[in-house]
């Protein structure tokens, strides 16, 4: 019984799971959205965006496709002087165009990438809960089966609103013509539409989530076992995540360099209202790339991927854990300034 009672205060409410993702998620887009400003204004001075294209924009927590227009004040490819290197471009756009441009496109992480992040989080660690109890001996493959079947959930959730964001930004429509975008698109293509682009987001985020959250447990229970602690530390959490985010990045690399290519002639047909071709589909991008490229094609990126995702990961994971640790640190101390009160009370 004593235990059991333990147990509940020990625990924390999907409330306070939902709090403590959101912080994360919050930390995590101010961290790393300046990165990848600088990537994509470094990418376009090499190769110009004319308008009508498209580029994708990732601030480690979410995907975003943007549509170039001629003229538009957006800082992450309006052209501004010419850049030598990462710093050089930190340096020239603070003092050229002021310390906000650096966070651009942070206004659809907060709308989009933030909610999922948090439905995403909480799932997972409800999930993995269930899944402990009903595995048994099998326990330590529950964080694979978890971080897997909420990945598909959140994505799920989430895919129908990123393309609806993609026509209103191609389109240049406000956010009340939203229902009318989503009427236009259901009558002329059907429902399935409003999810389109899932499988290739699916093809990386699940077994990257797999991945990530099997390696950061093992990770997490191996780096406590060797420092002989039974709860991890702020410091043990950042490095698991950043370990673990880096094998997942790394093995589905492939599939991101797929999706990525997919997403950007998805937004350009869109922008050019004409429908999207049969040589689109996911199979044909991995031919194409291979054919144009080698196999080496599918391996684009190795680098500023992994330089932006072992961050991210490690900050987000490392504030959510933060986050739960400080909220079962109040839920532990709750009955006992209760207790107290009542014994003044009766005093």
């Amino acid at each position: 019984m004593a235990s059991q009672s333990s147990s509940s205060r020990d625990s924390i409410t999907p409330v306070q799971q939902m709090v403590a993702s959101c912080s994360g998620a919050l930390l995590t887009s101010l961290f790393v959205t300046p990165l990848d400003v600088i990537k994509i204004r470094l990418q376009a001075q090499k190769i110009p965006l004319t308008k009508g294209k498209c580029f994708v924009y990732c601030n480690g927590l979410m995907d975003h496709i943007c549509v170039c227009e001629n003229g538009n004040s957006r800082a992450w490819y309006k052209p501004r002087g010419h850049f030598s290197g990462t710093l050089d471009a930190f340096i020239k756009i603070l003092r050229m165009e002021g310390i906000k441009a650096l966070w651009s496109g942070l206004p659809p992480t907060l709308v989009m990438a933030v909610p999922a992040t948090v439905i995403y989080f909480t799932a997972y660690d409800q999930l993995c809960a269930a899944f402990r109890l009903q595995m048994g001996e099998r326990a330590e493959m529950a964080p694979l089966l978890a971080g897997a079947v909420a990945r598909v959930g959140s994505a799920t959730l989430i895919s129908p609103l990123e393309l609806i964001r993609t026509k209103l930004q191609s389109q240049r429509q406000s956010y009340r013509e939203l229902s009318a975008v989503i009427r236009s698109a259901v009558h002329t293509e059907g429902w399935l539409t409003l999810w389109r682009g899932l499988g290739p987001t699916l093809l990386r985020d699940v077994p990257f989530s797999a991945m990530y959250w099997y390696n950061y447990e093992k990770a997490k229970a191996w780096l406590c076992q060797y420092n002989k602690i039974s709860e991890p530390t702020f410091s043990i959490t950042f490095i698991s995540g950043a370990v673990s985010g880096s094998i997942a990045s790394i093995a589905t690399l492939p599939f991101d360099v797929v999706k990525t290519r997919r997403q950007v002639e998805l937004g350009e047909l869109q922008a050019k209202n004409l429908s999207p071709r049969a040589s689109s589909s996911t199979y044909n991008v991995m031919k194409r790339i291979v054919a144009e490229s080698g196999v080496r094609g599918l391996f684009a990126g190795f680098m500023p991927r992994l330089i932006k995702v072992a961050p991210a990961c490690a900050i987000m994971i490392s504030t959510y854990e933060f986050g739960k640790a400080f909220f079962r640190k109040q839920n532990q101390e709750r009955p006992v300034l209760t207790l107290q009160t009542n014994n003044t009370r009766s005093l």
